[in-house]
């Protein structure tokens, strides 16, 4: 028997939280703007992701020091994302008048909020990587 089962329990309350999230939308006229997959979509792209969970780990971090943490990252992308992550309330941006200027990204308090469910879903992921690997091999040598 496979330890990770999921309880009928377990599936129940998924099936009434996904009620109250989408049990109010008629499938024959959907709303042309999901407030949820607009939220959703910027806070878990996977640029943003890193940003966050490495503002989660150092309290603060200028520009370069993010471009270098956030492997792969263009800097106009990075400079995107942050912006972006800024306007929806994630993070702060801090410039101090200096020659060069310095500029200093820190998670605000609703960042943090994020981060904390974030890790939960990073911890799954890590949790079951190999599952998911496994499965993968499987479905493409079918």
């Amino acid at each position: 028997m496979d330890m990770e089962t999921i309880t009928e329990n377990q599936k129940v309350r998924s099936a009434k939280k996904i009620m109250e999230l989408f049990g109010h939308i008629n499938p024959k006229a959907p709303p042309e703007i999901c407030p949820i997959r607009d939220v959703m979509a910027l806070a878990s792209d996977k640029w943003s992701m890193l940003i966050i969970l490495h503002l989660g780990y150092f309290p603060v971090l200028r520009f370069n020091q993010l471009k270098r943490k956030v492997y792969g990252i263009s800097n106009k992308v990075l400079s995107e994302r942050l912006k972006f992550l800024e306007g929806d309330g994630y993070l702060e941006r801090k410039v101090y008048a200096e020659v060069p200027i310095r500029v200093e990204y820190r998670l605000t308090d609703f960042g943090h909020s994020y981060l904390a469910k974030l890790l939960e879903l990073t911890e799954w992921a890590n949790k079951h990587t190999s599952r998911v690997m496994a499965n993968r091999n499987d479905y493409r040598s079918a």
